[in-house]
C-alpha cells in the first residue's frame, strides 16, 4: 500500500469518481515542489498507487493536484473548479496518509482519513 492514497466521491451524482487524475508533490526547503507520484482513480474513485509500496515518506509539505476538468466534462457536468490542490503536512515517516475528496461542480471538501 502506497504511504499516501486518496479516494474522490461525486457528491452530486452519489458514486465514486473514477478516472480523475492525480498528481502527488513533495515540498523542498526552498519552497520548490518535485512530483513523486500520479495515477488515475480507479472504478472505486481509489488510487492507492502514488508512492512505492513499502516506502517511507520524509516529514513535510506534500501536495496531491485533481484534474477535475476532464471528470466534469465527460460526466456532462458544469467545470467551475477545474483543478483541485490539496496541501498537507506529514510528520510521521512511518504513517500512512489517506486523503479523500468529495467533490461536486460547484464545491468540494476533504479531510484526513484513515
Amino acid at each position: 500500500m502506497s504511504a499516501i492514497s486518496t479516494h474522490v466521491l461525486d457528491t452530486a451524482r452519489g458514486c465514486p469518481a473514477a478516472g480523475v487524475g492525480v498528481t502527488l508533490e513533495q515540498g523542498d526547503q526552498r519552497g520548490a515542489w518535485h512530483t513523486i507520484g500520479e495515477g488515475e482513480t480507479d472504478r472505486d474513485g481509489r488510487l492507492r498507487t502514488l508512492t512505492k509500496e513499502g516506502a517511507s515518506l520524509a516529514p513535510g509539505p506534500y501536495r496531491l493536484t485533481f484534474d477535475t476538468r476532464r471528470y466534469f466534462e465527460s460526466n456532462g457536468m458544469p467545470v467551475f473548479y477545474p483543478s483541485i490542490t490539496v496541501t498537507f503536512e506529514t510528520a510521521d515517516a512511518e504513517v500512512r496518509y489517506h486523503v479523500p475528496l468529495l467533490i461536486s461542480p460547484y464545491g468540494y471538501t476533504t479531510y484526513r482519513g484513515s
